[in-house]
């Protein structure tokens, strides 16, 4: 049997890496590998990029635009990981579940932009009540995302260990990193033009990241009024709509309504989906407003692990290989 071939451009950053381990057990698939030296080389990375089947972008937008214009091999399908083309014309957004027919265009795609993190959990849990007509288009929605201090990437990685061996050793480590940390104040994160662009909303959310101490896992938390969807809503409803737009899916797990398990003792498992490739999707609600949560793995179904669901789907893999 042949293999198929895959090249990933950024193999030495936490999304790389974690690709290389995702495909470093399948039998049915040869990773190109680039020399240490040559990394930076446009002339070997061009033709390893064109040899390639699979391309997987981990990279810097900027970087990435200009992998992509080295890119002349109509066979190559690049998996792009960065926020370059997730709302760019002529690109499959990532998300096999978002509805249907998009499991069809992506393995037909040359071209997949790879979502983020943030906007995964996000998609999940509004993409399916505005289609259902129980959230409206221009509902102006609030999200919290708080996420491992991995999303941040080598850098990030490197001043949370370093802090934490510090303290260890008795020497002091940065005390602001033992804390949550808010970001994204500016109210322009990255990932805010593809949450608005395949949930459906008209009308921009106020969306606030938050990095914690510790390595991974992510939930984004997204507070309702129930006043404010369609009439007769209630957290069964929710559900329903949740149920029936995710059924058969093998990667997104719709919790029961009265899961008593997923939040004690009141507090909720932010890591709960972690080494796993799936989204667990949580309805909280009382007679009059409602707390959805996503969570997951955000170097799993959040970033690596996406990449090569969608990578099985374009290849004709069966869709969990190696996941």
């Amino acid at each position: 049997m042949s293999k198929h071939t895959v090249f990933v451009d950024g193999q030495e950053g936490t999304t790389g890496l974690r690709i290389h381990e995702y495909l470093a057990a399948r039998s049915d698939i040869e990773v190109l590998k680039i020399d240490g030296d040559k990394r930076k080389d446009a002339g070997e990375r061009e033709r390893l990029l064109n040899a390639a089947d699979v391309a997987f972008l981990c990279l810097p937008d900027a970087a990435a635009r200009e992998a992509v214009a080295l890119v002349t091999n109509p066979a190559t399908c690049i998996i792009d990981a960065s926020t370059a083309h997730r709302v760019a014309p002529g690109w499959t957004f990532g998300v096999p579940e978002l509805a249907p027919g998009q499991r069809d265009a992506l393995r037909r795609a040359k071209r997949i932009a790879n979502p983020g993190c943030h906007s995964t959990a996000f998609i999940a849990l509004l993409r399916p009540l505005i289609d259902a007509g129980i959230v409206g288009r221009d509902l102006p929605v609030t999200a919290t995302s708080i996420t491992g201090y991995s999303g941040g990437g080598k850098k990030m990685i490197e001043q949370y260990k370093s802090s934490a061996a510090a303290f260890a050793s008795g020497a002091g480590g940065n005390p602001q990193l033992e804390a949550p940390r808010p970001y994204g104040l500016k109210l322009s994160h990255k990932h805010v033009p593809e949450m608005m662009a395949y949930s459906g909303l008209t009308v921009k959310p106020v969306f606030m990241p938050i990095v914690g101490n510790f390595y991974k896992g992510l939930a984004v938390s997204v507070p309702l009024h129930l006043s404010q969807l369609r009439a007769g809503t209630d957290g069964a409803a929710l559900l329903r709509a949740f149920e029936r737009h995710y059924e058969g899916e093998r990667f997104i797990r719709v919790m029961p309504l009265a899961d008593a398990a997923g939040a004690e003792p009141n507090f909720f498992d932010v890591q709960g989906a972690n080494d796993t490739n799936r989204i667990d999707i949580f309805v909280f609600a009382d007679d009059r407003q409602a707390i959805l949560i996503a969570r997951e793995d955000n170097l799993g179904k959040g970033a690596s692990g996406a990449a090569v669901q969608c990578m099985n789907l374009h290849l004709g893999c069966d869709e969990g290989l190696g996941l």
